[in-house]
């Protein structure tokens, strides 16, 4: 029997990916709701088909949040709010970005922890940026404050551990 963690890491996408793709795809340029289903499609070669029932319920969800806009001609675009978002998430990538290179690079046992984490990651990132606009400055900078504080932590080990390594050689 296959575990429950498994069947979620296990599929091609991951919870709560959608919001941030569209989110990503609208920085550069408006499109429809067909448009963005068709160039997930084209970019996964065609293993990520999302459906009709996903795509349009979070343009919805997205423009209740006022993250996107409507444009006369039927496209999509961020608002100032959605490009302030976008570019927190940006952030918030680069710092998750570094922390798993760090559990890659521990072997097979790191590559574990590192997709457990990120599954948790995922998850929290999801809750975090579907509240996103409702959080305060405050709340926000509570949160930038901690994952920046765990980045360090993360850097330091590694400058200790590249530290180790250079003298035994």
């Amino acid at each position: 029997m296959i575990s429950e963690w498994f069947q979620r890491v296990g599929s091609s996408v991951p919870r709560g990916f959608s919001r941030y793709f569209v989110l990503e795809l609208l920085k550069n340029t408006p499109h429809t709701g067909k448009d963005i289903i068709n160039y997930a499609v084209k970019q996964s070669n065609g293993i990520w088909k999302p459906s009709p029932g996903l795509i349009y319920p979070l343009l919805g969800r997205l423009l209740d949040e006022g993250l996107i806009e409507e444009t006369n001609d039927g496209k999509y675009q961020l608002t100032k709010r959605g490009k302030d978002t976008a570019t927190d998430v940006d952030k918030v990538n680069d710092i998750v970005k570094k922390q798993l290179e760090v559990l890659f690079r521990l072997g097979n046992v790191g590559r574990f922890v590192a997709l457990d984490v990120l599954e948790k990651i995922v998850a929290m990132g999801s809750i975090l940026s579907s509240n996103f606009a409702n959080m305060t400055d405050e709340e926000t900078g509570k949160y930038k404050q901690f994952l920046e504080s765990e980045l360090k932590k993360i850097q330091k080990k590694e400058v200790k551990k590249k530290g180790k390594e250079i003298r035994i050689e």
